[in-house]
C-alpha cells in the first residue's frame, strides 16, 4: 500500500509538479489549523463567552432610573 502510494506520488510529481504542490498546500491548509494552539484557545474563549447579549430597553415613559439618552445623567438622585 505504501509502495503504491509512493509510486503514485513520484509519477504525479514527475508529470504535474504544480498540481502536487497545490494539493499539498491545500491539504496542509485544512489540517494545520486544527493542530494550532490558537485554535485551542479560541475554542476555550468561545465556550466561556455567552451568546446572550443585553437588549436595549424601550422607554415606556415610566422608567425614571433609566436615562433616555446615553449622554444624559445615569440616574435620578435618591430622595430620601
Amino acid at each position: 500500500m505504501a509502495g503504491r502510494l509512493a509510486t503514485f506520488l513520484k509519477d504525479a510529481w514527475a508529470k504535474q509538479p504544480v498540481l502536487v504542490t497545490s494539493f499539498t498546500i491545500g491539504g496542509l491548509a485544512l489540517i494545520l489549523p486544527t493542530l494550532s494552539p490558537s485554535t485551542k484557545y479560541a475554542t476555550m474563549i468561545n465556550q466561556a463567552m455567552s451568546y446572550n447579549y443585553p437588549v436595549p430597553l424601550q422607554d415606556d415613559g415610566n422608567m425614571p432610573d433609566v436615562p433616555s439618552h446615553p449622554r444624559s445623567p445615569r440616574a435620578q438622585a435618591w430622595s430620601g
